[in-house]
C-alpha cells in the first residue's frame, strides 16, 4: 500500500523587523538563494500534494520569488498578521477543498520560510514520527539549540509525548530551564488539523493566535502529541543579520562537503564560496579564494585558479580559468579553453582550445576553436546605446592591445597585428594592420632629455 500523501503550509508572513531591511526577510539569500526558496527546494523531492505559502499584505516580491521556485504553489494572505495559528487558518481556506476531494492526504505539515537549512530527510522524519503506529494526532519537532533563550519550551507528559508548548515570553522560570525547545515545524493529522486550529484563542502576552496552543487543545480532547527530536541546526530560524551570516556559514560547509564527496578537489575549502545551485564535475580542482555566484556549472577535469569570480557561466571539460578571472552571465567556455589572469568574459562563447590568457575583455562575442587572444584585447561591444557582437573565427590570432569595435567579424585563420583598432570585417586568412605609422627621429633623444630637464627646474 502506498504511503498517504501530505500537504505543506509554509508560513512566511513575518515582517522581519529585526533584519533592519526594506527587503522581506524570507527573500534574504543564503548561498545565493532566497531563504523561502531553500524551504521550497527541501519540499520538492517529497512531492507534497499541495503547497500553500502564507504571506502578509504587500509581499508581491515574495510571491514572485515563490512562483519562480514552485509555480504550482498557492498563496494565502494573512491580513492583518495575528500569529502563526491565524496564518495556518488562512491557508486552510485554500486546502479545505483539496482535503475534501482527496482522502489520501494524511498529513498537514507546517514549516517556516526563514529556515533555509532544513533538509528533505528532516521533513520526512517528522512525518514518519507522526505516522508511527499507533499514529499520533500531532508530531512536534523538538531541538536543543545552544542558546534556548528565545524559543518556546516543550512540556513533556511523562510518557515520552508532549503535553503542551509554552512560548518563552509566557514561560515561568522553571519552564525556561527546560533545554528541549520547540523546533517550530509540525505534522498534523489532516482529519483534525483545521478543527484544532479553529479552537485557538489569543489569551497570551501578544494577543495572537499561537499555533503551538493546538498541542494543549489536542491533549484536552484526548488526542496524542508525539515528540520528534530533530537537528537544531536545521530548525533555527533566521531573524537577524548575525543569524543570516551564521546560516550562510553552515550552508557553505554543507555545500563544500557535498562538492568534495562528489569528486571535486577544494584545496582550501574554507576559502571557497559556493551557491546552492553550483555544479562541479568529477576531478575539478578549485584553488583558494574562489567565488561561485549563481548558475555556474563546471565540467569534469576543469581547474579554477585562485581569486576567480563566476556567475552564470558554463565551463567545459579540462578548461583552466584564472587566477584573477571574472566570468559573467552568458560566459561559455568549451573544452580545454584557457582564460587567464585579469580576463573578463561576458555573454561570450570560446570554442574548443581557445585561449585568452591575460588582461582582456571579451563581451558579446563568439571566439572560434583554437584562436589565441593576445593580452590587452578588448571587444568594444557598447556604444552608449546598444550592445553589438564580435565574431572571431577558428584558428585566428589576435595580437596584443587590439580593440575590436563591434559589430565586426574576423575570419578563420586571420591574423590581427598588435595595437590595431579593427572597425571593419577581416576576411579569412587575411593579415590586418590598423595603427598609425611609426616615425623615428635619429639623435633626438638627448635633445629631448635636456628639454625635459630644463622644464622640470622651472
Amino acid at each position: 500500500m502506498n504511503e498517504p500523501r501530505f500537504a505543506a503550509i509554509v508560513l512566511a508572513a513575518g515582517e522581519g523587523t529585526r533584519m533592519r531591511s526594506s527587503t522581506p526577510k524570507v527573500l534574504h539569500e543564503v548561498a545565493g538563494r532566497a531563504m523561502i526558496a531553500h524551504v521550497l527546494a527541501a519540499l520538492r523531492p517529497l512531492e507534497p500534494a499541495e503547497t500553500v505559502v502564507v504571506l502578509g499584505r504587500g509581499m508581491e516580491p515574495v510571491a514572485r520569488a515563490i512562483a519562480g521556485e514552485n509555480p504550482a504553489a498557492q498563496i494565502a494572505t494573512q491580513d492583518p498578521p495575528r500569529g502563526t495559528g491565524d496564518a495556518v487558518r488562512a491557508a486552510g481556506a485554500l486546502l479545505a477543498p483539496l482535503l475534501a476531494a482527496d482522502p489520501e492526504i494524511g498529513d498537514i505539515v507546517v514549516l517556516f520560510g526563514d529556515t533555509p537549512l532544513l533538509q528533505p530527510e528532516t521533513i520526512s522524519a517528522l512525518i514518519a514520527a507522526r505516522r508511527r503506529r499507533p499514529a499520533a494526532t500531532l508530531a512536534v519537532a523538538g531541538m536543543r539549540p545552544a542558546d534556548p533563550g528565545p524559543y518556546g519550551r516543550l512540556i513533556g507528559d511523562g510518557a515520552g509525548g508532549v503535553a503542551r508548548i509554552v512560548e518563552a515570553r509566557d514561560a515561568t522560570p522553571e519552564e525556561l530551564a527546560i533545554p528541549l525547545c520547540n523546533g517550530g515545524i509540525m505534522a498534523i493529522d489532516a482529519r483534525h488539523a483545521f478543527d484544532l486550529v479553529a479552537r485557538l484563542g489569543n489569551g497570551n502576552a501578544k494577543g495572537e493566535f499561537y499555533l503551538t496552543d493546538i498541542v494543549g487543545i489536542a491533549r484536552s480532547l484526548g488526542m496524542s502529541c508525539r515528540l520528534a527530536e530533530l537537528p537544531a541546526e536545521e530548525l533555527v530560524g533566521v531573524n537577524t543579520r548575525a543569524e543570516l551570516a551564521a546560516a550562510e556559514a553552515v550552508m557553505q560547509t554543507r555545500l563544500r562537503r557535498r562538492a568534495m564527496a562528489a569528486g571535486a578537489t577544494l584545496i582550501a575549502p574554507e576559502t571557497v564560496f559556493l551557491s546552492a545551485d553550483t555544479v562541479l564535475g568529477r576531478d575539478v580542482v578549485v584553488e583558494p579564494n574562489v567565488i561561485f555566484g549563481r548558475d555556474v556549472t563546471v565540467a569534469d577535469g576543469a581547474r579554477i585558479c585562485g581569486f576567480t569570480h563566476m556567475h552564470g557561466a558554463r565551463i567545459g571539460p579540462d578548461a583552466i580559468v584564472g587566477p584573477f578571472a571574472r566570468l559573467r552571465p552568458g560566459a561559455v567556455l568549451e573544452e580545454r579553453v584557457h582564460v587567464g589572469n585579469f580576463v573578463e568574459i561576458k555573454a561570450a562563447r570560446l570554442g574548443v582550445g581557445a585561449k585568452a590568457n591575460h588582461l582582456s575583455y571579451l563581451g558579446d562575442s563568439d571566439v572560434g576553436a583554437g584562436t589565441n587572444i593576445g593580452a590587452g584585447t578588448i571587444t568594444c561591444n557598447y556604444d552608449g546605446f546598444g550592445k553589438y557582437r564580435t565574431s572571431i573565427g577558428e584558428g585566428a590570432f589576435i595580437g596584443s592591445n587590439t580593440a575590436l569595435v563591434a559589430p565586426v567579424s574576423v575570419g578563420d585563420g586571420a591574423i590581427v597585428a598588435a595595437g590595431s583598432v579593427i572597425t571593419r570585417d577581416v576576411a579569412a586568412d587575411a593579415f590586418a594592420i590598423a595603427r598609425g605609422n611609426q616615425a623615428d627621429k635619429p639623435g633626438r633623444a638627448a635633445e629631448m632629455r635636456e628639454k625635459l630637464r630644463r622644464n622640470s627646474k622651472r
